[in-house]
């Protein structure tokens, strides 16, 4: 734990390297302001560039490698108009009702796709965004995880994905866009909008004719597979709707590969390549997995499944992607050391999270909600161990589940149930629905840490990030993006019209910068980090 603040510390030390001197790394999800008309960055450029063709934002702003300016460009014309983001504006006491985005101009003419916003692009009600960079210039907390082999790879995938809008809820921190307060929390369905390549055949808005499947999920959006062949994976959690290329999966089948793999590979196929390389396509290398990789690489779910490169020893690995990108970094450090210790307890004691895929998609959504964590409730399983009763371990005193085979299965609508984060987190008491309760994630982690040998000093250092994680659940602490609308709400500025000003900005920013060096241990942001000596 020591090494990992000190390498954190490096981090600001390494970015203020590379900065002037009056800037300073912070971690926001995104600026609240950016593509505002009323800028806030400088140097200002012109709008409505030839490469993001944005009347919000400068072609400046994209990353300059030929990569991004070509991705933008091409899911722009594969769609065949600009890309479509809509994000529902928190409804104030003052906010002008019906709300209609005045930072829409709906008389700029440079390109044929500025159309659009005549057309029906821009909601009422919404803030309107037009760019891939307003989704994929967010920031998240993605960690990926070295497996032993596949098969622990193809498990940690499963078993991590009922998880991942959980963790969304509990990490929420984007609630501005553009200058103006949104009725959402996250970021994930405006990146997952920003770079939704889908044409109207693929979308049901036209008969198919040209594209081959409709399409019920963009190319940046919740896992839709599972993989593992684990005996208690029931064809009934599967998603009944999911699309797959039948000629790519046979031949994979053909190769080799088992169903449930060949199913979720053939799945990615649908997409077709949205950016690729002159020198790749002049000759197949086969040594090299450079068209798979483009392939795998822009198929953003909030599981990724990665094999090893040829001719590397880097191994199997899964990576979660849900999470949003925390204030500080002992806020990051806490939700990273907790998923990593929920992957080492479903390992251990062969837990089971499994619920149909669809309900997974459902939770997504729900974690956009405004304040999720402490108003909503999520899809999840009623009872994570194996069937047969867990036998104590008598050197720890910890549960080691093992399974009995041949117990009768419920029926999978029995499974699960929808319970509130707190409950999943931190547990729930028996009750009707439910005679033995949940036994919660952090309890089964602690149980965890019970069987394992670990110096004082580092349970120690894990029971701090625990007890933040345990508090952001029970509603005693508040995400950031919470803190957020509560810091925008007391400004003097705020005139309760859900406007996010220069002046409220400029603030805003500064408490995060001091944030991020003090950690709260001055006080501010207690609400959030709890009491820090």
């Amino acid at each position: 734990m020591r090494e990992s603040i000190e390498t954190d510390k490096d981090r600001r030390e390494i970015a203020k390297e590379h900065m002037e001197p009056n800037e300073f790394p912070i971690t926001l999800t995104t600026f609240p302001r950016l593509g505002a008309k009323d800028r806030s960055i400088t140097p200002e450029y012109p709008l409505s560039g030839e490469k993001l063709r944005s009347q919000f934002l400068p072609d400046e702003i994209a990353n300059p490698h030929i990569r991004f300016p070509t991705l933008a460009a091409n899911i722009r014309e594969r769609r065949g108009r600009k890309v479509e983001i809509n994000v529902p504006v928190f409804k104030d006491e003052k906010t002008k009702w019906p709300f209609n985005d005045p930072t829409v101009d709906y008389d700029m003419h440079n390109w044929p796709e500025d159309d659009d916003v005549r057309n029906g692009a821009a909601k009422e009600n919404h803030i309107y965004m037009d760019a891939m960079a307003f989704g994929m210039g967010s920031c998240c907390l993605q960690i990926t995880f070295q497996a032993k082999n596949i098969q622990e790879g193809r498990k940690m995938y499963d078993q991590l994905s009922p998880l991942g809008p959980i963790l969304l809820a509990l990490t929420a921190a984007t609630p501005i866009y553009k200058g103006f307060l949104a009725d959402t929390d996250v970021r994930w369905n405006q990146i997952s909008r920003a770079v939704d390549d889908r044409t109207p055949e693929e979308l049901g808005e036209k008969p198919l004719k040209k594209n081959k499947w409709r399409i019920p999920k963009s190319r940046y959006a919740s896992n839709s597979t599972y993989i593992s062949q684990d005996h208690r994976l029931r064809r009934e959690y599967l998603d009944p709707n999911l699309v797959v290329d039948s000629v790519a999966k046979q031949k994979l089948m053909d190769g080799g590969m088992d169903d449930l793999l060949a199913t979720h590979f053939a799945h990615l196929f649908i997409r077709d390549p949205i950016v690729v390389f002159n020198e790749d396509l002049q000759q197949l290398d086969l040594t090299k997995v450079d068209h798979f990789e483009n392939l795998q690489s822009t198929n953003w779910q909030h599981m990724r499944f990665k094999p090893p490169p040829p001719g590397n020893e880097i191994g199997w690995r899964v990576e979660v992607r849900p999470m949003e990108i925390q204030i500080t970094d002992y806020e990051n450090a806490a939700f990273s050391v907790f998923v990593v210790l929920i992957t080492r307890a479903i390992l251990s004691f062969d837990l089971n999270f499994y619920i149909p895929i669809p309900r997974t998609t459902e939770n997504m959504e729900t974690a956009h909600i405004r304040d999720a964590v402490n108003t909503e409730k999520f899809y999840f399983r009623k009872n994570p161990f194996p069937s047969r009763p867990p036998r104590m371990n008598g050197s720890s005193g910890a549960s080691t589940p093992i399974s009995r085979p041949g117990t009768p299965m419920l029926p999978v609508s029995e499974e699960y149930e929808l319970m509130t984060v707190n409950e999943i987190i931190n547990g729930k008491e028996p009750s009707e629905s439910n005679s033995k309760g949940f036994p919660g994630l952090i309890p089964i982690v602690e149980n965890y840490l019970n069987s394992v040998n670990v110096d004082v000093e580092t349970r120690c250092e894990i029971s701090r990030y625990l007890t933040l994680i345990k508090g952001r659940a029970n509603g005693s602490l508040w995400t950031a993006a919470k803190w957020i609308r509560h810091y925008v709400d007391m400004h003097p500025d705020y005139k309760k019209d859900s406007v996010v000003g220069e002046g409220i900005t400029f603030d805003l920013v500064k408490a995060v910068e001091q944030m991020t060096v003090n950690e709260g241990k001055d006080g501010l942001g207690q609400e959030m980090l709890g009491k820090r000596d």
